[in-house]
């Protein structure tokens, strides 16, 4: 496994497109709510925000997070190279820190304003499947991997670790939003250690005090010890209304309405950190 980093490309790619096509599958054999959008032109717009945001990136910020992760090592800068420990220990520590950095920059994205201009069109979604995660403002994506970026640097993550993380956070993404039936049983059971679609689901409502809540991607522990974990909607899974509870007017399922959104004069969408509900 010594040349891995050739292959991690391939392998974060396949992992991705096998995870997509697998819970896209599993939304026609156990759906879990009815749709109010075609799959179609949902579909067609995340896929779409997906390819301009991958562009922008490349654009903006054309480094890598392992070959960054790599330099880091090189230069023996990050708390992981100034501690001997295991190599595999120093990894699973750094998938744990990761995930809560994530979990800490989701809930930033909705109590700073500036930010939840962006996150918003992630939000602005009125229906949920595998496609959700990959609907993202690209603006949105940069302020991420930039994030990412820092949090690199500070920790000195292991290539090693930053290439599983990204792999399990891809993965999250599809799984968490994917509009599957999962047994309450076994829901209840997942939820004690992961983010399930039912615990994410709630995260879209457009309840304020809801949407506020269940920011975990990976790992639900976050939500617990900090208190933002709600288990259930008020009005139920099937009945609970998702997207925004004000938002500019348009089409919200569509790819210009998507990437202008954040720059709309409008101030009908809500702003988190300062709506309040009756």
């Amino acid at each position: 496994m010594e040349n891995w980093t050739e292959f991690e490309g391939i392998i974060r790619l396949s992992v991705f497109a096998g995870v997509l096509i697998l819970f896209s599958a599993l939304e026609f054999i156990i759906p879990r709510k009815n749709r109010r959008h075609t799959r179609l032109s949902r579909w067609t717009t995340n896929v779409a925000l997906l390819a301009v945001s991958t562009v922008f990136l490349r654009i903006i910020l054309p480094v890598a997070t392992i070959s960054f992760a790599m330099e880091m090592g090189d230069r023996r800068m990050g708390l992981f190279n100034l501690i001997a420990l295991p190599v595999w220990l120093e990894v699973v520590i750094a998938i744990v820190l990761l995930d809560f950095a994530i979990w800490f920059q989701h809930m930033m994205m909705h109590y700073i304003p500036p930010l939840w201009a962006f996150h918003k069109v992630h939000h602005a979604d009125e229906d949920l499947d595998a496609s959700s995660g990959l609907r993202f403002h690209p603006l949105e994506m940069v302020f991420s991997f930039g994030f990412k970026l820092a949090v690199i640097a500070l920790l000195g993550v292991p290539a090693l670790g930053i290439f599983l993380f990204e792999v399990i956070l891809n993965a999250a993404s599809i799984f968490e939003h994917a509009s599957i039936r999962i047994p309450k049983k076994v829901d209840r059971a997942l939820r004690k250690v992961i983010v399930t679609p039912d615990m994410h689901r709630v995260h879209h409502s457009v309840h304020m005090q809801e949407t506020n809540s269940n920011f975990g991607f990976c790992l639900s522990i976050w939500d617990r010890i900090f208190r933002t974990y709600c288990a259930e909607p008020r009005e139920g899974h099937e009945a609970m209304e998702l997207g925004l509870d004000r938002r500019p007017p348009g089409n919200a399922a569509g790819l210009w309405w998507a990437l202008s959104a954040p720059f709309r004069t409008n101030q009908a969408a809500r702003t988190q950190s300062g709506s309040s509900e009756a």
